[in-house]
């Protein structure tokens, strides 16, 4: 079950984040631009191995299930511990992850303009992943407080969802 409760945490975690990221970019001319930096990541990955990347929407949509199914993987392992702390886990994951967005696109060969080009874009990049975190632990103490959203989270696994 802790697993199941985990996958589902994760996934809503990972929703929240992108949901804001894309919610962002729409209404403020200063929020980050996540999605360039993983449309950039995912077509140089795609060309080191050969495989012409994909354009316009196809490279949105690619990348948008990448960073669902990434962020969904990494917001996973907020579930695991101790109770008592998870929020502050949730936090800790969120702050750690949107530091390394604003610190790793350098290192990796990405231009890190989308998330840096100014202090309020780097803090709104921190301040969404530590909601997605957040959120992920969230929704992880309410699956493990509640008898009725452990059965139905079960269920939904026993479909083969998770």
């Amino acid at each position: 079950m802790d697993a199941t409760k985990n996958i589902a945490a994760g996934l809503a975690g990972a929703v929240v984040l992108n949901l804001l990221h894309e919610g962002g970019r729409q209404f403020y001319a200063k929020a980050p631009r996540i999605n360039r930096v993983g449309e950039e990541a995912l077509s140089k990955s795609l060309e080191t191995v050969n495989i012409d990347p994909p354009k316009g929407k196809k490279l949105f949509g690619l990348t948008l299930a990448s960073d669902l199914l990434s962020n969904a993987a990494y917001y996973s392992m907020v579930g695991s511990g101790k109770e008592e702390n998870i929020l502050l886990r949730g936090a800790g994951f969120g702050f750690a992850a949107g530091i390394g967005a604003l610190t790793l696109t350098k290192p990796l060969g990405l231009n890190d303009a989308p998330v840096n080009r100014t202090v309020q874009t780097q803090i709104l990049t921190v301040a969404y992943y530590v909601i997605g975190g957040l959120a992920a632990a969230f929704v992880a103490k309410k699956i493990s407080e509640r008898p009725q959203l452990n059965k139905l989270v079960s269920s939904v696994s026993s479909f083969g969802l998770f």
